[in-house]
């Protein structure tokens, strides 16, 4: 039996109710300012004379919000307070995951407001480093709450008349910024990168087969695509999900820095052809997932003119490199894709989800998925039907991603990105000269990050001390050490950050920045606690059966 804690409205804010040892809950003390029949749910809005509990309930939980906020930026609170899924299921401090029959209070769902955020990730922390998209925008976050205010839908004008114009004012905005032309562009908002990419492929294919929407893949040739060996998975996924077939997908090798090595692309067109298959799809990464390596566009497309492929820029991390001066000409040569990945969730610190695809060829995006469902997509509407964009879609219902981008970039400007984007950059430069001063670490690369990634193994005094002529055993002893740096410091709950194998290259960790609250202490914390952490590693056991 889980004790479960209650909540009283005493003087403005939520006071948690005592348990006893028996798991009773103890009869709460204070005022609440309104009779017991009130906590129940059924008295909010719309429920008639609502207006004061609903009103209440809202400002308890805004407090338990803005509480959260508060500690997510000071420095002294944990990144994260771990625990098992074990016991997440058990149950801590009366905080359950089961879902009664019976309704239960206010004051109970405000508990279990505040309980879900204890048991989280505060990912909007400046030391957490684990994932591209970090940081916690105040200004996006309003944009978030007045979006789920709204509650609509992004099918059709009559439903969304703002948020539709405001959707075609910001693709159109991310179009020049590519370089494309006021005359082409298209584009729509996605449930994120992998969504995009996807979408990548779907009109790709379209546009070379538009006869695969009514007789499907049987109808076509074999097909082939290729994309970096670095690229990121969504890419292969597509393949999958498209019927395309992950065996049609060509990795194509890339340098040691992690791009696509143009003539290695040339080499696996040919080697399709030879094959028999139908190249048709070249994607290039803007920023891949772990080394944070921008592939040559400009080569890559002179390759895909030649062959007459589409070209498409995975620009899912990198693409808001475009709005800095200082950076843009990473991505020279983007003007010439057929499509585009951009997550504003990600370099913008845009609050998840929100990605857009955006399609150089206007009209495309219509064609390839249309499907004219009358009850929603009538044409003698008595407005310009075109603002009906939910037809350019592979969903049906769409969720407002849209307007919190819109309110950050009125808020900041183009100015403030540039900034915010030009500041996370110099972090990963700050850490890069940072670790190659150091014994204890060492660089994956040497060269200068082109991204905001940084990428390096720790090395314990044991390794250090190894005599040359082993690398195979210290290769083996340095996969152990992140895995077990990570799980003491999760444990420890200070800060976060990621690791993975790559290729030839054993477990090493990936520092990525995108908050712009990070700053220069906070990487020389993130590294002297894994010093800290890794310094007293016990002799990690060779096991030659075991492998890398």
């Amino acid at each position: 039996m889980h004790v479960r804690r209650r909540a009283s409205f005493i003087m403005g804010r939520v006071s948690p109710g005592s348990v006893s040892r028996h798991g009773d809950t103890q009869r709460e003390t204070g005022n609440a300012g309104y009779n017991k029949e009130a906590r129940k749910n059924k008295y909010l809005l719309p429920a008639e004379n609502g207006e004061k509990v609903t009103r209440l309930f809202l400002r308890e939980l805004l407090n338990i919000l803005l509480a959260y906020i508060n500690k997510s930026q000071n420095r002294s609170s944990k990144v994260l307070d771990f625990h098992y899924p074990h016991q997440l299921k058990e149950g801590r401090e009366g905080f359950s995951l089961e879902l009664p029959d019976q309704p239960e209070n206010l004051e109970q769902l405000l508990v279990d407001c505040r309980d879900t955020l204890k048991y989280g990730v505060k990912t909007g922390h400046p030391r957490f480093f684990n994932q591209l998209s970090t940081g916690l925008d105040i200004i996006g976050l309003a944009g978030e709450w007045l979006t789920s205010t709204a509650n609509t839908n992004m099918f059709t004008y009559e439903v969304a008349p703002v948020f539709i114009l405001m959707e075609e004012v910001i693709l159109k905005k991310m179009q020049t910024f590519i370089g494309w032309s006021e005359e082409e562009g298209d584009g729509i908002f996605s449930p994120g990168g992998t969504m995009s990419n996807l979408y990548s492929v779907l009109l790709a294919r379209y546009h070379f087969f538009p006869h695969v929407k009514t007789e499907g893949m049987h109808a076509l040739p074999r097909l082939a695509l290729f994309t970096s060996a670095h690229s990121h998975y969504s890419i292969k996924k597509s393949a999958v999900t498209l019927g395309i077939g992950s065996e049609n997908v060509f990795l194509v090798k890339c340098d040691e820095r992690g791009k696509m090595i143009p003539a290695e692309l040339e080499y696996s067109i040919q080697t399709a052809k030879g094959k028999g298959l139908f190249p048709f799809y070249v994607n290039t990464t803007a920023g891949t997932t772990v080394y944070g390596a921008f592939d040559p566009i400009s080569d890559i497309a002179d390759i895909c003119e030649n062959h007459g492929l589409w070209l498409h820029v995975d620009g899912a991390w990198g693409g808001g490199l475009l709005l800095s001066e200082r950076h843009r000409t990473k991505l020279r040569g983007i003007e010439r894709a057929s499509s585009v990945t951009w997550n504003p969730h990600k370099m913008m610190c845009v609050p998840l989800q929100c990605s857009a695809i955006l399609v150089r060829k206007k009209g495309l995006l219509q064609k390839c998925n249309q499907l004219s469902a009358e009850y929603l997509f009538q044409m003698d509407k008595h407005y310009d039907t075109s603002y009906d964009t939910g037809d350019k879609t592979i969903q049906c219902g769409r969720h407002v991603d849209v307007f919190k981008l819109w309110l950050m970039w009125k808020a900041k400007g183009l100015e403030g990105f540039k900034a915010q984007i030009d500041h996370c950059l110099e972090n990963a430069e700050y850490l890069h000269c940072k670790l190659q001063n150091r014994k204890d670490f060492q660089l994956v690369f040497q060269s200068k990050p082109e991204h905001s990634n940084v990428c390096f193994w720790y090395l314990p005094s044991y390794v250090r001390s190894m005599p040359p002529g082993t690398e195979r055993n210290r290769d083996v002893h340095v996969s152990k050490v992140a895995p077990k740096i990570k799980a003491k410091m999760m444990e420890s709950g200070a800060t976060m950050v990621g690791y993975q194998p790559l290729g030839d290259k054993v477990n090493f960790f990936r520092c990525v920045f995108s908050n712009p609250a990070t700053q220069k202490a906070d990487v020389d914390f993130l590294v002297d606690e894994i010093a800290r952490l890794g310094s007293n590693l016990s002799h990690l056991k060779y096991e030659p059966n075991q492998g890398v």
